[in-house]
């Protein structure tokens, strides 16, 4: 008779740490808020790196211990939306359009707004979308490429040919995240097939280079990941016109833009999950 409250008293207590997870990547992102209005640009941009990190791992845990519901799926897309979003978004315009900010905080607003429509339209298609590709450019992955350019270059851009450049990168990472380009989930990464070895194998020569040289590695790893998609669709473009398209080939857009249109009249499932965008489909 004593023992048997003790599963219902550690499932109460472990439902709680995906929440604890979704609230530390908020809390993080908010300090890199404060860090960019103090000017510390090169102290808020690891902030939203750790902050990716909890919310990689947030979806996770709550599968591991079964404790997926609707409401941390809710909170963790609201802490995104500031973490991924507003953190990024105000770093870039601080850190990079001193020399432009009428047009830097339009550009940085259009980073915040294309990121809400990005995860609207994710919780809203995650049922009917192929769950092996993202539709477009995750939020997540955006904010890494905004973090990855102020850890190599931290101090504010001085001159106006630079800022340009970053605007026209930004307002690029804004349009992928609703676009209907198709980016690899990873979903279906299983270290336990005949290529583990050489997978984990790749991930150690990464993690090696990531400490040898982080600031370069992080950067190219963030871009290589939002290049992949336009290059993968103009790849697809030319398998699909020589009739060499695959079962693994990445769908074209507008062959799905039918599944995607009816994806509102979809019922939602019961019980969603506490979970990220990022590790949702993973």
């Amino acid at each position: 008779m004593s023992d048997t409250p003790r599963p219902r008293r550690f499932r109460r207590g472990a439902a709680i740490l995906p929440s604890l997870f979704t609230t530390g990547n908020l809390f993080l992102g908010f300090w890199a808020i404060v860090k960019t209005l103090h000017g510390e640009y090169g102290e808020a941009a690891p902030l939203i790196g750790w902050a990716i990190v909890l919310d990689m791992l947030d979806g996770r845990i709550a599968r591991m211990t079964g404790t997926t519901s609707e409401f941390g799926g809710e909170l963790d897309s609201l802490a995104d939306v500031i973490s991924f979003g507003v953190a990024p978004a105000l770093l870039a315009y601080a850190w990079a359009f001193g020399t432009i900010p009428r047009v830097g905080w339009l550009a940085a607003f259009l980073f915040v707004t294309c990121g809400a429509l990005r995860l609207a339209r994710f919780n809203v298609q995650r049922q009917v979308s192929d769950g092996r590709f993202f539709v477009g450019l995750p939020i997540p992955a955006a904010a890494a490429q905004v973090a990855a350019w102020v850890l190599v270059l931290p101090q504010a851009l001085a001159e106006k040919g630079q800022a340009l450049v970053a605007l026209s990168l930004l307002v690029t990472q804004a349009f992928l995240m609703v676009s209907t380009l198709r980016y690899r989930s990873f979903k279906k990464l299983d270290l336990r097939s005949r290529q583990s070895y050489i997978m984990v194998l790749g991930i150690a020569l990464a993690l090696v280079l990531i400490a040898l040289h982080p600031k370069s590695v992080l950067l190219a790893l963030a871009s290589l990941y939002w290049l992949s998609g336009p290059t993968s669709y103009v790849l697809g473009l030319g398998r699909r016109r020589g009739g060499l398209g695959g079962p693994d080939s990445p769908p074209s857009p507008d062959s799905e833009r039918g599944i995607h249109s009816r994806a509102s009249e979809v019922p939602p499932l019961p019980g969603g999950e506490a979970t990220s965008e990022l590790s949702r489909s993973a």
